[in-house]
Formats: structure tokens, sequence, C-alpha cells
């Protein structure tokens, strides 16, 4: 009797480790990764990259953090406190949403209301260098950012040259590229370009994807970019892919 009481209490307590260890596994497989260099936030969930987004980020490149960091708040339409602007005013800069990250440091850092991914009221400096650290969205973004992502998951904030998914494989969130069906690519294309992040252009814009950037994606390209109200040069750089990614 006694023996399968110690038994039975070795399993219980073997249950509860694995049970304590799941919630850090999943975190793992979700993350937030943005990258400083083309002012982009990718979402993993799942070990998957769910989406991309463009965002603006510190007007200096030491006002915008990086390392890797905690989501530890989230609010819906947070006061400007500052100004004494209510939450939800079109005068509040913080937009929609905000979800606060925990940066180590001086005191209050730590607490997420500080730094933070969250809305705007200037959608016109999405994509430039304009905040004071904080990472702006588009409101439609940060909410559909805001609905998914779980408290406690790890942000990375990073300057690179490297794709999101060499940036997943570094930080162990993820090794797969496929973005809501489609995947992603960091690189500058234009006309003579080749290789794989052709054929993801091609796929985006539903033309056959061979790899080879030729006069049928040149033509295709331009026409997207003034669908857009980009300046149509078929030079596929920072502000058409984030038109690409964006939607």
């Amino acid at each position: 009797m006694q023996l399968r009481k110690i038994v039975l209490a070795m399993g219980i307590l073997l249950l509860g480790f694995c049970f304590m260890v799941k919630p850090a596994e999943a975190a793992e497989k979700e993350a937030i990764i943005i990258n400083k260099s083309n002012n982009q936030l990718a979402f993993y969930e799942n070990g998957t990259l769910q989406k991309v987004f463009p965002v603006a980020t510190g007007r200096k490149s030491s006002l915008t953090p990086e390392g890797k960091f905690t989501l530890v708040n989230k609010v819906k339409n947070r006061p400007w406190y500052k100004e004494n602007i209510p939450g939800g005013d079109p005068r509040n800069p913080l937009g929609a949403r905000w979800l606060g990250i925990k940066v180590p440091g001086d005191w209050g850092h730590t607490s997420g209301n500080v730094y933070g991914v969250h809305g705007t009221n200037n959608p016109s400096s999405i994509g430039t260098y304009a905040s004071s650290g904080c990472i702006r969205m588009n409101n439609k973004d940060v909410i559909w950012l805001y609905e998914r992502a779980d408290k406690n998951i790890p942000v990375y904030i990073t300057s690179s040259s490297s794709s999101f998914t060499a940036l997943a494989q570094k930080y162990e969130v993820g090794s797969k590229s496929v973005v809501a069906g489609y995947e992603t690519f960091n690189e500058t294309l234009r006309y003579g370009s080749k290789g794989d992040s052709v054929k993801v252009l091609q796929k985006k814009l539903s033309i056959t994807a061979d790899g080879s950037f030729g006069p049928k994606t040149l033509r295709a390209v331009k026409k997207f970019q003034s669908s857009k109200g980009l300046v149509a040069d078929g030079i596929v750089g920072p502000k058409t892919r984030n038109a690409l990614f964006s939607k």
C-alpha cells in the first residue's frame, strides 16, 4: 500500500512538471520580431510566420532599444497621459491599441508603460524613423496583432540585413517562412533579379513564378505600385514590400 502511494505521488509530480513546462515550450513558438533596418514587424504563432507589417521606429537608432524583451501588458485605447488626451480620441498618438514591452534598465521601464508597440494618429509616419522610441503601427494592424499576441511572449528588436526566416532561426522561434499562405523576402528586387525571392514576388502578384524578373514582372510591379499610389519605378524596395505584405 505504501509503495502504491509513493508511485502515485511520483506520477502526480511528473504530470505537474509536464504542465509547468508546456507554456514555456509554447512561448518559444510565439514571438514578435522587429527589424529596424527596414521598419518591419513579424508575428510568429505556432512556429510559423503569420504576417509582416510596416512600422515606424525611433527618430534616432538609440531611441528604440535592441535585444530580447517581453510583452507584459495590453491596453485598448490607452490615454495619452502626457497631454491628458483620453483613449479613443483622434488626437491620441497611441492609436487604438497598446502592447507594452518590459525593457530592463531605468525605473519604470519594466512595467511595460514606457516602451510599447502601439497604433498611431499619424499613419503617414509608418515606414519611417519618427517615434521617441516606441514602435508604431497602423491602427488596423495593431488591432490584428493585439487580438493574437499573448502576454509574456518574447519581443526581439534588431537592426539586421537578414530575412525574418533567418532571424527566427537565430532566435529559435520557428523555421517556417509561410505568411498566411505566401512567403516573404527582405531584399530589394529589380529588373534582372533572379532567384526564390523573385518567385515569391511573382506569386504575390499572381503571375507565372519562374524566378526571373523580366518584362512581365516589371509591368506587374509598376501596375501594383500605381494602384497603391507609389512611384511606379518597377523597383521592389521597402515601400513596395510594405505594401505587398501589409494586407
